[in-house]
């Protein structure tokens, strides 16, 4: 069994209509509540819940201290390769798109490590396109341990892979892996994915189960916001998560939450949401999951970062690039999607600092337990 399984049992339409029929009362009984479910959930995404947003973010604040402290995590993007076999409408990497392609080599990377060690990260995130001839578990078996040398938290977001090779990754310092299931949609998915691997929508679906098999720590979720209506596609991680959470419960869960970004290409998000949306849907995340890590990168603006750090948010990236070798050199044109806070990263750890916060470089769990 995998949550593909769980996901059969469901119906997009019915899921929406129950969202958006949600009253004052459901989402006021939610609030009152100290354990929330998912029909909770459903109301405090909702439309009726958009007037409780004070006091959903105060108690989100609340929750978040209390399990996270005063501290945020610090985690930077290292782009590999921008090599991809998928045509995919939304990404600047997509085989369609007319850009110069790029592959680091041990010396590039080297280069690389050592541009975002003197920016004092210690926990990286590795990118690839997924192009797995070339980018692949060769590719990774070489590129993988010397990287782990120099940094205590390493995670991955590339191609999805089988158990057993993320089981051979995690032996080789692999902590963490972010996959995507961009839409839960599946009439939706087939519209944006037009070509290569990643058209398998059913074991795209089923990578969080793999990777939970195969011992990984930490295992980051969630929905490209704007493929879909937003607030359905939300829906369906928070009942991934909760499917996970039940069913592996030694591993540990993060949740992004990206808003579509202008690209190569330009596709225009079929579901808009604006900035109290999204402080409406990172608040639902922490009342519905108090211990679930949430993400937010530079796709936002830095006044929106700042704004809505003591909500809930407990990592952030900073100073990222999104193209191979952008730390060490500067070519803008192979950027995967445009940036809306290029603060650098001292800027952006100030701010953090300004908000009452201590920086963590590195993956919390690991600072904490030594």
């Amino acid at each position: 069994m995998s949550y593909v399984d769980v996901w059969k049992q469901l119906n997009w339409d019915d899921v929406r209509l129950s969202i958006y029929s949600k009253t004052a009362a459901d989402v006021e009984r939610a609030l009152r509540k100290s354990k929330r479910d998912l029909e909770d959930f459903k109301a405090l995404i909702s439309p009726a819940a958009e007037p409780y947003l004070e006091q959903m973010a105060q108690q989100s604040a609340a929750l978040t201290r209390k399990r996270f402290g005063h501290t945020m995590a610090f985690y930077v993007p290292l782009y590999l390769s921008n090599l991809c076999a998928n045509a995919c409408t939304y990404c600047g990497f997509s085989m369609e798109n007319r850009i110069k392609r790029r592959t680091l080599n041990t010396t590039e990377i080297e280069r690389e490590c050592q541009a975002i060690k003197a920016m004092h990260f210690d926990s990286v995130l590795l990118v690839t396109g997924e192009h797995e001839r070339k980018v692949g578990m060769e590719y990774f078996r070489e590129a993988l341990p010397p990287i782990k040398q120099q940094f205590s938290y390493l995670a991955m977001e590339v191609q999805p892979l089988d158990q057993h090779e993320y089981a051979e990754l995690k032996t080789l310092g692999l902590d963490a892996v972010m996959v995507y299931q961009e839409t839960y949609s599946a009439p939706t998915y087939a519209q944006h994915h037009l070509r290569g691997n990643k058209m398998d929508f059913e074991y795209r679906l089923a990578t969080p189960d793999r990777l939970a098999k195969a011992g990984i720590d930490k295992i980051g979720i969630g929905a490209l916001i704007g493929l879909e209506e937003w607030r359905t596609d939300c829906f369906f991680v928070a009942n991934h998560l909760d499917y996970l959470e039940r069913t592996y419960w030694q591993t540990r869960y993060s949740i992004s939450f990206p808003r579509l970004r202008p690209c190569e290409g330009g596709l225009q998000p079929k579901s808009v949401m604006n900035d109290r949306q999204l402080v409406q849907l990172i608040c639902a995340y922490r009342l519905f999951n108090p211990e679930v890590e949430l993400s937010l990168s530079t796709r936002e603006a830095p006044d929106f970062r700042d704004n809505v750090l003591s909500l809930g948010i407990t990592s952030m990236s900073a100073g990222s690039k999104t193209q191979p070798g952008g730390y060490a050199d500067d070519e803008p044109e192979l950027e995967q999607f445009a940036i809306s806070d290029d603060r650098s990263v001292a800027a952006v750890a100030d701010a953090v600092k300004q908000h009452g916060f201590e920086v963590v470089w590195k993956d919390w769990h690991h600072a904490y337990s030594g």
